[in-house]
């Protein structure tokens, strides 16, 4: 980094960004195997808080790498400059207000961590998306774990790169058991809990 770089504080803060919408800033980080739930439940998510009237962001696993994160592969460098730059950016909207939601397999537990570091205390809400790896198989929505079986495939977490499982998430859900409204009551009612959104006024 060069030595020319300075921070610039911001005069509006993220909590008076966050306050005309009835919300606290946070970010609610999906986790889990291919197949897990992870794209559907934080999609879902995203439409109930904005129906509700709140302001979220959504940033998805493959979407991230058409663009911003294009240039990297699924080596375990690049796994974790991956989750490196999306936690950078998650704090980036977060820090302008918003409920952010990220699904991405992050399989490693340092780099998870390293994401909530980002974060003030309680604003980490860690999504384990706990579905076990048969029912993520049998499902195998895009045919990947078909592909890795088979060595078409390599590095594929799951099968032949590992997955660790969250100690302490604060959410644990599981598609193979709840379906999409199960869980997303769940997710509304741990927000609410939190009062990281409130009711709105009027």
């Amino acid at each position: 980094m060069s030595n020319n770089i300075v921070w610039h504080e911001h005069k509006v803060t993220r909590a008076e960004r966050a306050e005309p919408k009835n919300q606290r800033p946070c970010l609610l980080w999906f986790t889990g195997l291919s197949g897990s739930g992870k794209s559907t439940i934080a999609n879902a998510l995203d439409v109930a808080l904005y129906q509700r009237g709140y302001h979220t962001f959504l940033l998805d696993g493959d979407n991230v790498r058409h663009g911003l994160n294009r240039d990297l592969g699924f080596s375990d460098s690049d796994r974790v400059e991956n989750i490196r730059r999306v936690g950078e950016v998650s704090k980036l909207f977060a820090d302008a207000g918003l409920i952010v939601l990220s699904a991405f397999i992050s399989p490693f537990a340092s780099d998870r961590r390293l994401v909530r570091n980002l974060f003030p205390e309680g604003e980490f809400i860690e999504v384990f998306m706990n579905t076990p790896i048969e029912t993520c198989e049998q499902r195998d929505p895009k045919g990947l774990y078909q592909k890795a079986r088979a060595g078409q495939i390599k590095d594929f977490t799951g099968i032949d790169s590992p997955y660790e499982i969250p100690e302490h998430p604060e959410v644990v859900l599981d598609t193979s058991a709840q379906n999409v409204d199960d869980c997303i009551e769940q997710l509304i009612q741990y927000l609410q809990d939190r009062k990281l959104i409130l009711e709105h006024k009027g």
